[in-house]
């Protein structure tokens, strides 16, 4: 990877992703153009090309600096708000659901309806790894969903707080004992995608990651059915 996309954020491996880095951008422009103004403005005050007459008197100025300011809130809250509800949204139509509970430390996934059942999920000792693995990232046993079809992802905890996450995708959940929250997952492309524990959840947090395969419709249902 170059040295220029190693500044970027990872690919979006789902439309809820694509929309955050579109938001990102967003709030980038106005960043950049705040930074800019401010810098000029106080570049020409260090060279006293503006007397302090000039700016702390000019009700013009005051005036505009308070309008500005409120109109550039409004150019980002905007699509905040709107991405903010899209991320609550939950699909009526769900294709598959997969449960995912936290645990010290190690996960655990449930597939309904699936000859697979539960099973564990627990990192590969840095020892154990094959030849071009993640350390850190690759577990037993991965999580396994179709792309291209809307999952929803349940996640709950049977100890302590942790947080299910996963950047590709845009989620990041809290797994909060006694309680199940969910959110809807729609994996645009296959391959593996990885995340960590977002929780701290102990002495073992790092070391519980979370690994996502997508498969095409075919190959998963041979694999889980």
């Amino acid at each position: 990877m170059s040295f220029w996309g190693q500044l970027n954020l990872m690919d979006a491996g789902s439309p809820l992703q694509s929309e955050m880095f579109l938001f990102h951008d967003h709030a980038m422009i106005l960043l950049l153009g705040i930074f800019t103004f401010c810098g000029s403005l106080g570049l020409k005050l260090i060279m006293n090309k503006f007397t302090s007459r000039t700016v702390l008197e000019a009700q013009r100025l005051e005036t505009v600096w308070t309008i500005v300011p409120a109109l550039l809130l409004i150019w980002l809250a905007l699509p905040s708000l709107r991405l903010l509800y899209l991320l609550d949204e939950q699909s009526k139509d769900n294709g598959m659901i997969l449960k995912a509970t936290g645990h010290q430390w190690y996960w655990s996934y449930e597939v309904p309806l699936s000859n697979n059942g539960s099973f564990d999920s627990y990192m590969i000792p840095e020892n154990d790894l094959n030849e071009g693995d993640y350390r850190l990232l690759e577990v037993d046993n991965r999580a396994v969903v179709p792309f291209g079809m809307e999952t929803t992802v349940i996640v709950t905890s049977a100890d302590v707080l942790h947080a299910w996450t996963l950047p590709s995708m845009g989620i990041k959940m809290d797994a909060v004992p006694g309680r199940l929250n969910s959110m809807s997952m729609f994996v645009e492309k296959p391959g593996v995608y990885y995340g960590q524990c977002s929780e701290i959840c102990g002495a073992n947090h790092s070391f519980m990651p979370i690994v996502v395969e997508a498969l095409g419709l075919d190959d998963f249902c041979n694999l889980q059915f």
